[in-house]
């Protein structure tokens, strides 16, 4: 006990002498490739330029080469308008475009369905969701009582505008971090800075200074993981352990949002941020990250690691209504010398289009992170961000336009073999890597198909009746079902967001929980998930849906129904042995159903129709729906 005690004496002496001197930064620290210069390199020569459609396919290529493989080549054009739709909209395309794209043999067909989807209002909802993960959206405050924000849905609604706009990226990060303070005489401008207080808060807390601590805290690493790919909350406590990130450093930074106005006990932080004047209050290196142990006065300033331009603060000018701290902060971010800022918007669109992530921890570009698979595509493309005046549609435009993005995902040939042995893991991309749709754009495809989405546009997020062994389960008032049915149909992005309760089927595909920046959603393979397809009301409706569907589409035989059902879920028609495998099971399922003598209430028939076939044949064309959308191909990309 006496040793114990001596211990515990020596360590509270140790820290009662406050933080050691900040050191400066090591030559070894500062070589780390993320906070190098930027580079605009040459797309590299390549020996066959058959297969280059722009000049990022220079870079993969050159590598490929190198191991003696070349890119795959283009898959059909099937495959690509499924690829490019739910890409650029999170839908599977119709029929009618299915069509015109096959029928359009001109050179610039696939190009004008590129700017055609990106041009739709379906492009920022989907690029919407990929943000909203990033900065931790969420319309509850989260902990025990896990309070409604009833404003938060503007920001949600503000950020899918941006994307739908084209907003600049250098003026997007701008008018999240100080909107406020760029156009102070704008007052929707200021909706953006919802970024800042997107993330949880225990609005109960009972000491005041403990809560306005963590929220800052909070905020300054959101900031560090989503615009800077920094790890910066390791630095709230102590030094970071592995990154050149000081706790001075961390502290510096949140200095800069020190002016923030925080209301009282109970009430919800504001969806606009809102500074009251320009006297902001000292900020304190806090000892062990404790909200009641300062330590020494820090000016505001920037991280010295990723600050090779040298920017600082400017003092607040004498007249003025705002501390201009954070209209400091996004110019830094926003710099064109900056070594961060650009690289993981880059690596974050690399990632949605193609996959893989150039940086395979998006918002880890640390020691510990991942380094770049292709760090000269990376610059490349960061640069060409800032030649396209920072267009980020622009910038889709070029990946998705590439060869590489049109590679085949599946066998081909011979050249697959050795690619695979080549390079197994797809780091080089020598193939499409398929990807797995998110839980959103699974629903949203169902309902989409089954003809039952509701493209209504904006507003409060909606509640959609939950299975009853969720809802039983949750207090009064806790999800009230949106009284106007239609909601129920809305797409996933407009759904509300609590953070004490994932929707199910978003829980099941692996939604992040809101209460940190995601980068990069984990992509599990899990029983509920297939039980939520097969077995869920919504899965069974939806079929029944797309069952009234086929009918009316002027289908009349079992190899019509099947062939509707493919080209609506899979954007292709089935081969003769899927065909002949689906009719087959049409005519077993009928008799089946009907030497059982089901009653109409005890058949799946197809809703939605006014068709008066035979009900057993329409129960058993609803119940192969339901089996299509268990299919791999359902939820996997090609």
């Amino acid at each position: 006990m006496v040793i114990f005690a001596s211990v515990t004496i020596v360590i509270a002496e140790t820290y009662n002498k406050g933080p050691s001197i900040e050191q400066e930064l090591t030559e070894e620290e500062l070589s780390h490739w993320a906070f190098q210069p930027i580079q605009h390199p040459r797309p590299p020569e390549v020996q066959n330029e058959s297969e280059v459609a722009n000049a990022l396919d220079r870079f993969i290529l050159a590598r490929l080469e190198e191991k003696g493989l070349s890119l795959m080549p283009s898959a059909d054009r099937r495959t690509l308008i499924r690829r490019l739709s739910f890409g650029l909209r999170g839908l599977p395309p119709t029929q009618e475009e299915i069509q015109e794209f096959l029928n359009d043999d001109s050179e610039i067909a696939y190009e004008v369905l590129v700017d055609r989807f990106l041009g739709e209002t379906a492009f920022g909802e989907r690029w919407g969701q990929h943000w909203l993960d990033v900065v931790r959206f969420a319309e509850t405050e989260g902990f025990e009582h896990d309070y409604v924000r009833p404003d938060a849905w503007r920001y949600r609604d503000w950020v899918i505008h941006a994307f739908n706009k084209d907003i600049p990226y250098d003026e997007f990060v701008s008018l999240q971090i100080a909107g406020d303070e760029l156009y102070p005489d704008v007052p929707d401008m200021a909706i953006g800075t919802g970024f800042l207080v997107a993330g949880p808060d225990m609005s109960d807390i009972n000491i005041a200074e403990e809560r306005s601590h963590t929220i800052l805290n909070e905020m300054t690493s959101a900031t560090g993981a989503a615009f800077l790919g920094l790890t910066m909350a390791c630095a709230q406590c102590h030094d970071h352990k592995f990154d050149a990130i000081s706790q001075a450093d961390f502290y510096r930074m949140r200095a800069v949002f020190a002016n923030m106005y925080f209301p009282e006990k109970q009430k919800r932080l504001n969806q606009v941020f809102f500074e009251p004047d320009a006297e902001a209050p000292a900020t304190h290196l806090m000892l062990r990250g404790m909200f009641n142990s300062p330590g020494p006065v820090l000016a505001p300033g920037f991280v010295r690691a990723a600050n090779p331009m040298g920017l600082t603060v400017p003092e607040t000018e004498e007249d003025a209504t705002t501390t201009g701290r954070r209209k400091a902060l996004a110019k830094w971010i926003t710099d064109p010398e900056h070594p961060l800022a650009t690289r993981v918007i880059m690596n974050r669109v690399w990632h949605y289009l193609i996959g893989i992530p150039i940086v395979g921890t998006p918002n880890d570009f640390g020691v510990k992170g991942d380094r770049p698979t292709h760090p000269q595509l990376l610059d490349w493309l960061s640069k060409e961000l800032m030649v396209r005046n920072w267009s980020l549609k622009e910038m889709i435009r070029l990946v998705v336009m590439s060869a590489t993005y049109r590679q085949v995902s599946r066998p081909v040939d011979d050249t697959w073999v050795d690619a695979v042995a080549a390079d197994p893991d797809n780091r080089l991309l020598s193939r499409m890597p398929r990807k797995r749709l998110e839980g959103e754009a699974i629903r949203d495809a169902m309902l989409f198909v089954s003809g039952r989405l509701n493209r209504k546009q904006g507003g409060p997020g909606v509640h959609p009746p939950l299975p009853r062994e969720v809802a039983i389960t949750l207090l009064k008032k806790q999800w009230e079902v949106s009284k106007d049915e239609s909601d129920h149909y809305r797409r996933s992005i407009y759904l509300f967001v609590r953070r004490n309760l994932r929707f199910p089927m978003f829980d099941v595909f692996d939604r992040p929980d809101t209460l940190a920046s995601c980068g990069r959603r984990n992509v599990s393979t899990t029983a509920p998930q297939s039980l939520t397809l097969l077995n869920s009301d919504f899965s069974l409706n939806s079929a029944r849906h797309l069952a009234g569907e086929v009918l009316d589409s002027g289908a009349i035989d079992y190899s019509a129904w099947v062939d509707q059902c493919y080209e609506r879920l899979f954007s292709r028609l089935p081969s003769d042995s899927e065909r002949e495998i689906a009719i087959e099971f049409l005519e077993g399922q009928t008799t089946m159903l009907k030497d059982a003598e089901r009653e109409v209430s005890e058949l799946a028939v197809p809703l939605g129709t006014e068709n008066t076939m035979d009900r057993f044949q329409g129960s058993a064309l609803t119940d192969l729906c339901l089996a299509l959308f268990n299919l791999n191909e359902m939820i996997y990309i090609d």
